[in-house]
């Protein structure tokens, strides 16, 4: 079909620019094409995996196909365990909220866990943070209030009945 072009290293730099206006203009895949093209020149490119990521998970309430373990294949390449704590809270967090869009049966529970998780990996990273890097607090106080806000509640165990789900 068609043979992709490659792009050249010392462009990387104007390429990550264009991640970041793409994403702010709320063109996930397009900002997504120019970081596979990123890592294509430059496969451990720590801004293009982590632009990466955020693409994707930017599309979590659009694309039901844009699945959480796309993103959590690729967090284990990015170097610094802060950052994979963290961003594979977001995608959790990203994926609990778009499961709250969606609204199909369960999804208030399938949310529920999915922030808890994100919490989980929030507070993992919160022990390793820098002291002027409050990220994972500020992310956690996010999942908390989306849990208090929606009312939230965890699945109950098998047989027992469901109330408004």
């Amino acid at each position: 079909m068609f043979e992709l072009k490659k792009i050249h290293r010392e462009a990387i730099p104007k390429a990550l620019e264009r991640v970041e206006r793409y994403r702010l203009l709320n063109q996930p895949l397009v900002a997504e094409s120019i970081c596979r093209d990123i890592l294509e020149a430059d496969a451990e490119n720590q801004q293009a995996l982590v632009g990466l990521v955020l693409a994707l998970t930017d599309q979590f309430e659009h694309e039901a196909n844009k699945g959480i373990n796309i993103v959590l294949d690729l967090i284990p390449r990015l170097t610094d365990e802060y950052t994979r704590d963290y961003y594979t809270g977001l995608a959790h967090e990203r994926q609990g909220k778009a499961r709250l869009v969606r609204d199909y049966p369960g999804a208030r529970f399938d949310a529920f866990e999915l922030l808890n998780r994100a919490m989980e990996w929030y507070e993992k990273a919160e022990g390793i943070q820098a002291p002027d890097n409050d990220d994972a607090i500020l992310h956690w106080n996010s999942c908390a209030r989306i849990i208090i806000n929606n009312k939230l509640e965890a699945r109950p165990p098998e047989g027992e009945s469901v109330g408004s789900e």
